[in-house]
């Protein structure tokens, strides 16, 4: 077994891995035992009872974090010349269509989310097997695809993200970063989870919040008691 650094075995002095604790106390502690040099994302894990196999239990959403992700979301907006200068005025970082096809062909993702419009989705459409693997694919679901681009622009710059349950039944998504005040983050992290709660399909049976966890880029995870959280 490797050899613990003096930083992880402080840290794990400081909370108990098999205790959990209320949704503040557990952002406490993860802000507490953050030690990186930069400025880490704080994440949150949910592991759901739910069989991601079946259409009827894929749980996916939207949500709109009350302080933002931290992060600087580079948007890139597929759309015909009319919508340009609506995409640019609402901050969207790089805007067009069929040069920039050509480059995400070439492999370029260089983004964090791509907003395009219905009416060119057959042309996005072919560009899945490259935007499909890396999550970059636009969704009507997600509110990528749509004809208010100022609008889909400014909610993803604001704090808007999607999340998806992966193959093992867990959604795993950034609430901020570690240098939030611990207010924002518990803020964030509620929002996070209540919106899921509001998603739980009528076909998932037994306990839908199996486990839920919060940790900090390289830091260990610290169970939330799900009790704590208002509204589920």
């Amino acid at each position: 077994m490797a050899k613990l650094g003096k930083k992880q075995q402080d840290a794990q002095k400081k909370y108990d891995f098999a205790q959990s604790y209320s949704l503040q106390e557990a952002t406490d502690i993860v802000k507490d035992i953050t030690t990186t040099k930069f400025d880490a994302s704080v994440d949150i894990d949910v592991n759901l009872g739910v069989d991601p196999r079946k259409a009827d239990q894929m749980v996916r959403g939207v949500v709109a974090l009350p302080h933002g992700t931290g992060k600087q979301v580079k948007v890139l907006v597929l759309c015909t010349p009319e919508k340009e200068e609506e995409a640019k005025e609402a901050g969207a970082d790089y805007v067009g269509l069929d040069e920039y096809v050509k480059k995400i062909e070439g492999g370029w993702t260089d983004v964090d989310v791509i907003i395009t419009m219905p009416t060119v989705m057959a042309k996005v459409g072919r560009l899945g097997r490259v935007l499909g693997p890396r999550g970059l694919m636009p969704n009507p679901k997600a509110g990528t695809v749509t004809m208010d681009i100022g609008k889909a622009v400014q909610d993803v710059k604001a704090g808007k993200i999607d999340f998806k349950v992966d193959k093992f039944g867990i959604i795993h998504t950034s609430i901020g970063k570690a240098s939030f005040d611990p207010e924002k983050l518990v803020a964030n992290a509620t929002e996070v989870i209540q919106t899921i709660n509001r998603l739980k399909p009528s076909s998932a049976k037994g306990t839908y919040f199996k486990n839920i966890t919060l940790s900090s880029t390289m830091s260990k995870g610290v169970q939330i008691d799900k009790n704590t959280v208002p509204g589920i």
